[in-house]
């Protein structure tokens, strides 16, 4: 693995001053958060829809979708985790569409129908964007955790293998990713990343009956370069994905010819990243700022 920096970041985790408690997901749902605009499905399956944020205005609307995270298990919240981004970004004037998907423990979930969700949830914007007014030519996607590395898959779907059942002929572009804590390198997060989410368990029920090996389809290393502008952030004090996740992933992109930004931002967790009330807010609404063009 390409982890050599693992060791020294969780060494400057330990020597980093140390946050009060850094938060973790309860703790970010007990805030109160608002309502979307309109609840959306996407397909016939309960967790196949989008809750739709728009803006006030008359459009056309720069478009922010969301990707939740959550380990790709059912057990975890869903789309409530990225309620508050929503409605943040809804008050700066995006149209913000935030996605369901199947996940591990329910029917359809894991390999394809974790991944066929993403894509036909993504697609789903052209159809939705004449009645809403939403300006597809600035679409930037930005995921949390496991929806982190949904984001760089899907940003990276024009480039998988022609084999894969996975692809789609033409996939809805999008101006750049976002992956937030995102576990973008799933055979790096199965040898050396901690137990958080169950572990190598996990990952192999993820891509469990892949029609193709070695990640080939699932994982965004194994078909780089994306072609899109990434960002990768990542927090400092991060026990989840800890910081060296994303600094490998960037520079394996850097390396691939991709154009990457890399953050990790000090005293941040896991959840910071994905609240707006936080000291790391500011750096992620600047880099989706930059990203849609603003």
């Amino acid at each position: 693995m390409r982890l050599l920096g693992l060791a020294a970041a969780l060494s400057l985790i330990a020597a980093a001053p140390a946050l009060a408690a850094p938060q973790t997901f309860s703790d970010l749902l007990a805030k109160p958060r608002g309502a979307a605009t309109a609840h959306i499905a996407y397909g016939a399956e309960p967790e196949q829809f989008g809750d739709l944020w728009l803006p006030e205005g008359p459009g056309q609307h720069p478009v922010v979708v969301l990707i939740h995270g959550g380990c790709w298990l059912a057990e975890y919240p869903s789309v409530e985790l990225m309620a508050y981004m929503a409605k943040d970004l809804q008050g700066r004037g995006y149209a913000v569409w935030n996605l369901a998907y199947r996940r591990l423990g329910e029917p359809g979930g894991g390999y394809p129908g974790t991944y066929n969700d993403v894509a036909a949830g993504l697609d789903r914007l052209r159809e939705l964007a004449p009645e809403h007014h939403l300006d597809l030519k600035r679409v930037v996607v930005a995921g949390h955790s496991a929806g982190g590395h949904l984001t760089t898959w899907a940003a990276g779907r024009a480039r998988l293998p022609k084999a894969s059942p996975l692809r789609v002929a033409k996939p809805l572009k999008i101006r750049g990713a976002v992956s937030l804590a995102g576990i973008n390198d799933l055979a790096a997060y199965r040898a050396t990343g901690p137990d958080a989410c169950g572990g190598p368990g996990t990952i192999d029920r993820l891509t469990a009956g892949a029609a193709l090996p070695d990640y080939a389809d699932t994982s965004p290393p194994a078909f780089l370069p994306i072609k899109v502008p990434l960002a990768v952030i990542s927090g400092q004090m991060d026990p989840i994905v800890p910081p060296a996740f994303g600094v490998d992933f960037a520079a394996r992109a850097k390396a691939a010819g991709d154009r990457v930004e890399e953050i990790t931002i000090p005293e941040a967790g896991h959840f910071e990243l994905i609240d707006p009330a936080s000291a790391a807010w500011p750096q992620v609404l600047a880099v989706i700022d930059a990203m849609a063009g603003r």
